[in-house]
């Protein structure tokens, strides 16, 4: 494989408390279609169980949309809701594609879900030590104890960004 190599670690997005990639991201990595695609997965549905894949809901698919991009009624574009690969998913998907590019690119997708279980492992083992610290050595100092309180918002996963508000508006916000 000569082309670069997309960052996976962007496509991942947690929906549902789960790790998942969408449908169209892993056809664009696996060098298919959308709508092939998800027609591979409805053709060997028994090989993708809940906890492999699942349909996004109105409200969860309205909440990726961007308002702005998206197509009206009748003009193209998507019209079926989202399917949300967890990365067993992502793996069993790359099985039912028989092309070498399928097969390259889930063990690329594999390698990102598993660097960022360590990134949330190595977050929580320091989160825990951090812990420890502060019970033990820390009963009486407060300087220590007031940058342990400053280091930790930093170890919290960023805050989603404010969403702009569209349209006319009178109040002030």
């Amino acid at each position: 494989m000569n082309e670069t190599l997309p960052d996976v670690d962007t496509l991942i997005r947690d929906i549902r408390s789960l790790r998942v990639i969408l449908d169209n991201d892993l056809a664009h990595l696996y060098g298919v279609q959308t709508f092939r695609f998800n027609e591979a997965v409805k053709r060997n549905r028994a090989r993708f169980p809940e906890d492999f894949c699942f349909q996004l809901t109105a409200e969860e698919a309205s909440l990726l949309t961007s308002q702005i991009a998206m197509s009206k009624a009748g003009r193209g574009g998507r019209r079926t809701r989202p399917w949300a690969f967890t990365e067993h998913g992502a793996l069993q998907a790359a099985n039912i594609l028989n092309s070498p590019k399928a097969v390259a690119m889930s063990v690329y997708v594999i390698r990102a879900f598993i660097r960022l279980r360590e990134a949330i492992a190595s977050n929580t083992s320091l989160e825990k030590r951090l812990s420890v610290i502060e019970k033990t050595l820390l009963s009486h100092d407060s300087a220590l104890r007031d940058v342990i309180q400053k280091i930790r918002p930093l170890l919290l996963p960023p805050p989603d960004p404010p969403k702009k508000r569209i349209g006319f508006h009178t109040d002030p916000s």
